[in-house]
């Protein structure tokens, strides 16, 4: 059956795409890994549909106890974590991230705890019981109607902290094609919960729509972006080459300064992990950062960091790392939450490791001491 291909595809893909993600230090970041879940979750979603429609929980009722768990609230969790994790510090920190896996973790206990009775049949639950869990499952009802919508919408309002728009042009179109998939989700399971309707039909429509998110995740956040260097095996994994090992999709880490020949322009893609580097972990932070680390973590030669340093920026190794702390100070500066800080104390914060270095790499930078930077900023 050419549907349940598709599904299966899907679900490959999916939970490849969310290894590649997760065992890759290129895709690799704090960001990232909730994409990859986010890519489980819908996979685990698709899986159970399959279940489903090939009829799996009658010979394998324990499956009972996956399909039964709510991994739509997962869902909204995951996307919520991925955008508030590409945002800077000062407002990320704010967030109880916590708070988003609480609904889910309700509803597994609750469900899971009805399964050893219904499933398993490791005790029966009396039936004042019953009722209790009833009324609980009414609760799982509330906080799916209410949780759900509430992080989805504030999902896009975290987005506005955002400063790449190219970036925040493909998150927003994340955000919204996720959201009006499982917004239709919730409307169609109330239609089918209190009118009786069969959403089969409908369901499999939805989960056609989970694997296109698969498919344009793959495409647009690693392919078209140019995240991979091995863009012809994400071009075949994109196009369902089932024959194709995770091993074929790695993605090349050990090229040295002589292995890697392709000219060194603004895409090189060792800058781009260079860039993400700085931008998402913060490695200029570290004060005893040089040459021979940020080689170890790209998987090249310090002379060869030096090469895309000084080739693409015009610049040296040092101007460069020092060229992201003072930013990291001058946002410390507009910050209210630092303004207990002194400069030096800023300084040495962003990663520099003396107040003359500081003072030194600010004023090359602003053409101003930290003092007078601060001062127009009032």
């Amino acid at each position: 059956m050419i549907y349940i291909t598709l599904l299966n595809i899907a679900i490959f893909q999916g939970i490849v795409l969310g290894l590649i993600i997760l065992k890759t230090s290129l895709f690799n970041s704090n960001s990232n890994k909730y994409l990859a879940y986010l890519l489980f979750a819908l996979s685990i979603i698709l899986l159970n549909h399959v279940f489903e429609i090939q009829e799996a929980f009658t010979p394998y009722p324990f499956l009972r106890f996956i399909d039964h768990i709510e991994w739509i609230f997962l869902i909204p969790a995951f996307l919520f974590l991925f955008i508030i994790n590409r945002i800077e510090d000062a407002v990320k920190s704010k967030q109880k991230k916590y708070l988003c896996f609480i609904p889910f973790a309700y509803s597994a206990v609750l469900n899971i705890a009805r399964d050893l009775d219904g499933v398993a049949g490791f005790y029966n639950i009396p039936k004042s019981g019953i009722n209790v869990i009833e009324i609980l499952g009414l609760f799982q009802l509330i906080l799916a109607l209410t949780f759900i919508p509430f992080l989805l919408f504030y999902s896009y309002f975290m987005i506005k902290h955002l400063k790449d728009s190219k970036e925040k042009k493909w998150i927003i179109t994340l955000l919204t094609i996720v959201s009006s998939m499982v917004f239709a989700f919730l409307i169609i399971y109330l239609t089918g919960l209190f009118f009786q309707y069969d959403i089969s039909s409908t369901m499999s429509v939805l989960a056609l729509c989970a694997t296109f998110i698969i498919h344009w995740t793959a495409y647009v956040g690693i392919y078209k972006y140019k995240l991979a260097k091995n863009k012809e095996a994400v071009y075949n994994f994109l196009n369902a080459d089932l024959t194709l090992s995770y091993s074929n999709l790695q993605i090349v880490e050990n090229f040295s300064a002589e292995e890697y020949r392709e000219p060194i322009a603004s895409d090189n893609l060792y800058f781009q992990k260079l860039e993400l580097l700085c931008k998402e972990q913060h490695i200029y932070t570290d004060s005893t950062l040089n040459r021979e680390k940020v080689a170890e973590k790209l998987g090249i030669s310090p002379g060869y960091v030096s090469l895309i340093i000084n080739t693409i920026t015009g610049d040296n190794f040092a101007n460069y790392i020092n060229q992201y702390r003072v930013e990291a100070v001058k946002e410390m500066m507009a910050n209210s939450e630092y303004e207990n800080y002194n400069l030096l104390a800023m300084g040495l914060e962003s990663g520099f490791t003396s107040k003359t270095t500081f003072y030194k790499a600010f004023k090359k930078a602003t053409g101003q001491t930290p003092n007078e930077y601060k001062n127009t900023i009032k």
